[in-house]
């Protein structure tokens, strides 16, 4: 019987220039890439460990390490979910997995989900925290783009938003306080978010501390992002939440985040589809969710100081789908 090898290593990406959002600011994005090989034929996978939900590269790598015995014996994805919980560990392995299967196939991943190849999509293109002065700056920097997603916090909420939408008066906007607001904030900013006319307002409160949307009336959509990471999460959504953000770094793979955003459509959420900041390697197998999504945020790739070979074109807000040298087959 001939086994799959699998290897896994930390790579460290420096970035063009410091991303900040309200919880703190990095200069380089640490991910993890998981490597399978079959009979010379190969497949990769690329997850970031994250700090918000207790990960880090070593406990990430520990719990690959852990089944490497498991999946070298030719487990499916399906059966992946069984034996890793859902976060940056499976979400590597299941795409190296898929990966190597449609390679193996001589198909595309599309196929074997039997989803639609996604084609001229356009990104959100994110502004990190800063001064009203440089987030301005970047604004007049992107204001033919369709999208922008604005990093926030606390401070200078509506002088800042006034700065960015004076220099980009017509894209589309979300803004993402990383869960750094309140329930007052909500209440005392809405007219004002309207007026502005923001498209969408992402994770605003803490995760744990969003009882209060079910009875808030706003007049700005509210994507869950921190709150929501699998379909066990949709049903405490409900009532609270219009649109959902899936990352694979949180369903912990692409056959999770499928069948996350198929029931999600069914009970009736808007879908968002989100990243961390990581290489193109990351941004592809999340691209096969793009395909009616409302909003789609997968800019990774732009805050690299260098990206992969074969990584995504990437061009004033619009992806140009993704080479099957990159992935997916």
């Amino acid at each position: 019987m001939i086994s799959r090898r699998l290897s896994v290593c930390h790579e460290v990406w420096p970035l063009k220039e410091p991303f900040k959002i309200s919880r703190g600011v990095r200069t380089e994005t640490h991910v993890i890439v998981v490597e399978l090989e079959y009979c010379e034929i190969y497949g990769r996978g690329e997850a970031v460990p994250y700090a918000r939900y207790g990960e880090t590269t070593d406990s990430v790598i520990a719990q690959i390490e852990a089944v490497t015995g498991a999946i070298e014996d030719g487990i499916s994805p399906e059966e992946l979910q069984q034996i890793l919980p859902a976060g940056a560990a499976r979400n590597a392995v299941d795409c190296a997995l898929w990966d190597m299967l449609a390679r193996w196939k001589g198909k595309k991943v599309s196929d074997l989900l039997n989803i639609s190849r996604p084609v001229g999509i356009e990104t959100a293109v994110t502004i990190g925290l800063g001064s009203m002065e440089k987030m301005a700056n970047k604004a007049c920097l992107y204001k033919d783009y369709p999208l922008l997603k604005i990093k926030l916090d606390k401070e200078n909420i509506r002088a800042k938003i006034t700065a960015i939408r004076e220099q980009a008066p017509e894209p589309r906007i979300i803004i993402d306080p990383n869960e750094s607001w309140t329930m007052q904030h909500l209440i005392d900013l809405d007219d004002f978010l309207a007026a502005k006319n923001i498209s969408l307002l992402e994770q605003p409160l803490a995760a744990d501390h969003d009882d209060g949307l079910k009875t808030f009336k706003g007049k700005i959509p509210i994507c869950a992002d921190e709150s929501c990471h699998t379909r066990e999460d949709l049903a405490g959504l409900a009532g609270k939440y219009k649109v959902i953000n899936i990352k694979l770094d949180k369903t912990g793979g692409l056959t999770e985040a499928v069948k996350l955003k198929k029931q999600a459509e069914i009970v009736g959420f808007d879908i968002m589809v989100g990243c961390m900041v990581s290489t193109s390697l990351a941004m592809a197998p999340a691209m096969l969710l793009a395909t009616g999504a409302s909003f789609v945020d997968l800019d990774g790739p732009i805050w690299m100081k260098n990206d992969r070979q074969h990584g995504l074109n990437i061009t004033k807000g619009h992806i140009n789908g993704f080479s099957p040298e990159l992935w997916g087959g």
